[in-house]
């Protein structure tokens, strides 16, 4: 063992059944081994042996709401409300720190439906605090009370301090010889000095100023992006702002997200989380933030503003500005498991609040069921837990002004006891939320257990990452789809997927990259995964990219496969944009960012992550991002690339013109039997005299029509203009064959003529 060598085991007996006897290593001046089932010894403050001076008596107070509120009690006088769910503890300890890390114990006599709670007067806001749990240990039955360990409040809403995840933070002896009982050996070191504590925030903003967006879904456009690695080298941000919630609003980078146009920006993981223990043995640190451990504090490594409580209005400020420019705010949310992980990690909060109540744990109640990768997962049909995620829901919608949530693992939210269930309390709690039900609901509709592939089986109300569309167009772009039925689904809004239940094909979300996998600019350079700086031996991260590198693998001198390759780029990038559904776009992609080839960068808080801002002073890239940005403004205008319900692909009228039609390189409109053959080319006709649905006035929705021709061969190919009733002439709006699209002649074709389509490339044609 490390740190205590003169520390000794004192076993326990069981409370039930056979088995091991459970353990715990004590400090010599705690409990005796022959008085084992008492609880350990208060650890002394700041080191001394001398006792303390009385604590405060906590005031009843009130068991609502969660967490720490500061307030006016009796009297008017001031303090703070503090109420914790801790269904099986014996006793709840409130711990209040002061400036030099001395500790108050306060027990919180009050108990109510299994909620602990107490009125401190003279707790001011900036308090730092949090909770010694005492119950019993016998993780044979799930029971892993410890109260020498410091545990944040699952409800706090700052968080001052960084968990580095030393011995002393682990509910067990985390060194013991025997590691297949190390989790039942207790380990009673204090570990009050070693992690965060919460901090008591004040409640000061109605926010009367604010006007959120409430963009449309259907006119949605997504951009994921990482909070400090947006703006770390942005040239035009004060450095001192540089990664925080003050960078991402400063105009410098607000300027580039309405010049790019998109409409909402999808934050990587803002709860307050934890490094994961074997990423700090290799000097790494977990930056994508999978990691949480506060679901109400914005993580405050990203303040620039201190850690105090200023985290919370440094955020608020930063939604704000976003809305001002007219951009939502939606937060990738971790709600499966939190930073606990297995019966073998650290004991933070929940483990030692209730880790039954908490905690989905296996028939053997010493483990954890694990649907999600990370050691653990909760256990969200407990009530208790439901009420943990929905409150934290309606706080960063209500105070917080977020717009709404992408679902990390939502699979995993939806099982009840064992297996998905699009019934499930999670799904059903969300449907009747009157806050919840009224703002955007992303699912990533998977996870790592059995059954846990959910993609087009979410209930109205939700939308879905849509990873068919994403391996589709990756597969037709590196020439290897088999034939054109699956794309076809795709850019038309996965009708086979979400053509059900009243749902839309705004229920889509359209990506080809996200922030778990290759770049944009990696996907065409790069065939195998490069994750050598992670550490494991590239053994992490997925190894079916669907990617094509043009014959070489990385980055090259050759400018003929650069040009290539910033060709597929435009390709992907036109083909996502001009598709039905909702696009997603990941940071940086627009201007050619990379990764240097490695596909899993959740631990490279560095230059391989960051957005790197020079990209934009070279022409070429400054002109993939202008031919982005003329994309999704030709979007913005043109409501038959954003239909709000699917295509009929019936026709409408005498002249036999559909809303949707299909035509192969001959002109001719798509048999059963061109479908199922292999082609390289397609043509996709959007009407726009046949969009469903009315305007704001009541007027009928008409705009123009496009002939999008995407040839995904390595050579030229001649493609027949479908003419009567279809069109009379095309004009060409976008080809991505050429460089600069700003120079692009306005090239106008009599429709039944052939035209050369370029060697893999999209042409848009506008019908006249």
């Amino acid at each position: 063992m490390s740190s205590a060598p003169e520390q000794e085991a004192v076993h326990e007996g069981r409370a039930a059944g056979g088995g091991l006897p459970a353990q715990t290593v004590t400090d010599p001046a705690g409990p005796s081994a022959a008085d084992p089932a008492a609880e350990p010894a208060a650890p002394a403050l700041n080191g001394s042996r001398h006792p303390a001076p009385p604590p405060p008596a906590a005031w009843p107070g009130a068991p609502t709401p969660l967490g720490a509120r500061f307030r006016a009690g009796p009297d008017g006088t001031t303090g703070t409300n503090f109420a914790l769910w801790a269904g099986g503890a014996e006793a709840v300890d409130l711990c209040l720190f002061d400036d030099d890390g001395a500790e108050t114990r306060v027990p919180l006599a009050e108990l109510t439906h299994e909620i602990w709670h107490g009125f401190v007067p003279g707790v001011l806001p900036g308090r730092r605090y949090g909770f010694r749990v005492h119950g019993r240990w016998d993780p044979w039955t799930g029971a892993r009370w410890n109260p020498a360990k410091l545990l944040l409040d699952p409800y706090a809403r700052a968080v001052d301090g960084d968990f580095t995840l030393p011995p002393e933070v682990y509910g067990h002896v985390r060194d013991w010889p025997q590691q297949q009982v190390a989790d039942t050996v207790r380990d009673d070191r204090d570990s009050a000095p070693l992690v965060p504590k919460g901090v008591v925030v004040q409640d000061d903003d109605d926010w009367s100023d604010d006007h959120r967006p409430k963009t449309p879904w259907a006119d949605s456009v997504i951009y994921e992006l990482h909070v400090r690695g947006f703006t770390r080298l942005h040239p035009g941000v004060p450095e001192e702002l540089r990664g925080t919630y003050a960078g991402l609003a400063h105009p410098a980078a607000i300027e580039h997200l309405v010049d790019l146009g998109v409409t909402a920006v999808e934050l990587l993981p803002v709860h307050q989380f934890a490094h994961e223990d074997h990423l700090l043995r290799r000097g790494l640190r977990n930056y994508w933030g999978y990691n949480s451990i506060g679901y109400f504090a914005p993580h405050a490594a990203y303040a620039a503003s201190g850690t105090r409580g200023q985290q919370v209005g440094e955020f608020k400020r930063m939604v704000r500005a976003l809305h001002a420019a007219g951009i939502e705010v939606i937060l990738d949310v971790v709600y499966n498991h939190t930073a606990e992980a297995g019966e073998l990690g650290p004991m933070l909060s929940l483990r030692g609040i209730d880790n039954r109540g908490y905690y989905r744990l296996q028939s053997d109640a010493r483990r954890y069921a694990d649907y999600t990768g990370c050691g653990n997962t909760l256990h969200v049909v407990q009530p208790q837990v439901l009420r943990l995620i929905t409150d934290s829901l309606r706080y960063w919608v209500t105070e917080m002004g977020v717009d709404g949530f992408r679902f990390d693992l939502a699979a995993a939210l939806a099982r009840s006891m064992h297996d998905v269930d699009m019934l499930s309390p999670f799904l059903a709690v969300i449907a009747q939320d009157p806050v919840l039900r009224r703002v955007k609901l992303i699912a990533e509709p998977w996870d790592v257990g059995s059954g846990g592939y959910q993609v087009g089986a979410f209930p109205p109300l939700w939308t879905e990452w849509n990873d068919r569309y994403r391996n589709a167009v990756r597969d037709f772009w590196r020439g290897a789809l088999p034939d054109v039925r699956d794309l076809g689904y795709r850019l038309s809004g996965s009708s086979d997927l979400y053509a059900w239940g009243g749902r839309r094909p705004y229920a889509s979300v359209n990506f080809v990259t996200a922030h778990d996998g290759f770049t944009l600019r990696d996907l065409v350079s790069y065939e195998r995964k490069h994750n050598e700086a992670n550490g494991e031996g590239n053994r992490d991260g997925t190894d079916d990219n669907r990617a094509w590198n043009g014959g070489t693998e990385g980055e090259s001198e050759d400018e003929g496969l650069r040009a290539l390759r910033r060709r597929q780029l435009r390709n992907l990038l036109t083909t996502l944009l001009l598709s039905t559904g909702v696009p997603m776009l990941v940071a940086g992609d627009e201007f050619g960012r990379t990764q240097r080839g490695n596909n899993n960068a959740y631990c490279q808080d560095n230059e391989i992550s960051w957005v790197d801002w020079s990209q934009l002073d070279d022409p070429h890239w400054r002109a993939l991002f202008e031919l982005t940005s003329r994309l999704i403004a030709l979007r913005h205008a043109h409501p038959v690339l954003r239909r709000r319900a699917f295509f009929s692909g019936r026709a409408h009228s005498a002249d036999g013109l559909r809303d949707l039609a299909w035509f192969t390189a001959r002109g001719t409109e798509m048999t059963e039997r061109d479908w199922y053959a292999p082609a390289a080319t397609l043509g996709m006709y959007l009407s726009g005299r046949d969009i469903p649905g009315r305007d704001a006035r009541g007027a009928p929705v008409v705009d123009d029509s496009f002939l999008a021709v995407l040839h995904a061969g390595d050579r030229p190919a001649s493609f027949e203009l479908p003419g009567a009733p279809w069109a009379a002439r095309y004009e060409v709006v976008v080809d991505t064959s050429r460089e600069d699209q700003a120079e692009a002649p306005a090239l106008t074709h009599r429709a039944g003529t052939a035209i050369t389509v370029p060697a893999r490339s999209v042409l848009l044609l506008r019908v006249r």
